[in-house]
């Protein structure tokens, strides 16, 4: 969702990222154009991520799958720190891409209604364009690839709570190991002893 959004008004606006840009409105003529845009960079780096984060929901889904068929438990503590220093790192990309789309559509909003003509940021989209920008859609796509990057956000945070809690309970019932300082070798010996049955 969300690299659908941004890479659709990629191609509204000439492969130009509108994000921070700005839009002005000729209220004679009823046209709007897009005066300035920001680095194209930023519009790849959101969707990027997007795109990091599915394949890597993909993978666990498909490394899940392998180790309910073939049984691999051994590794089992390894796989789960893995999961949580990836849980981490994206979480951390997902609130910058947020604040990035927020703060970007509120920028370029604002420049929009500028003009006294137009009542909400998404009455622009009813205008029509100057050539080459076709902004039908703009509005729709970024406030949907900013709410969809939210939710993302927040379900990490869920995922990363629910990773906390399993592992609790895996430490909780950890069987004990010959390092630890409860293991007691005395359980192991036998309860009557050789020189008891000597005598």
């Amino acid at each position: 969702m969300v690299t659908a959004g941004a890479g659709d008004d990629e191609g509204e606006f000439a492969g130009q990222c509108i994000l921070y840009g700005t839009v002005k409105c000729n209220s004679s003529v009823g046209e709007c154009t897009a005066t300035s845009f920001s680095n194209v960079s930023l519009c790849y780096f959101v969707c990027g991520v997007s795109v990091f984060v599915s394949l890597y929901c993909f993978a666990v889904v498909l490394h899940r799958i392998y180790t309910i068929f073939i049984g691999e438990t051994t590794r089992e503590s390894v796989w789960m720190n893995f999961y949580f220093a990836c849980c981490g790192i994206f979480i951390f990309f997902l609130l910058i891409c947020s604040c990035i789309l927020q703060v970007g559509f509120d920028k370029l909003c604002t420049s929009i209604l500028e003009n006294k003509e137009i009542k909400s940021c998404s009455d622009a989209q009813q205008k029509s364009w100057a050539t080459p920008y076709k902004g039908s859609l703009f509005y729709t796509n970024i406030y949907s690839a900013k709410s969809a990057d939210w939710v993302n956000f927040f379900l990490w945070i869920v995922i990363l709570g629910l990773l906390i809690v399993q592992k609790r309970k895996e430490s909780e019932f950890r069987p004990l190991s010959a390092s630890d300082p409860e293991w007691s070798t005395a359980e192991n010996e036998p309860i009557v002893s050789s020189k008891s049955r000597q005598s």
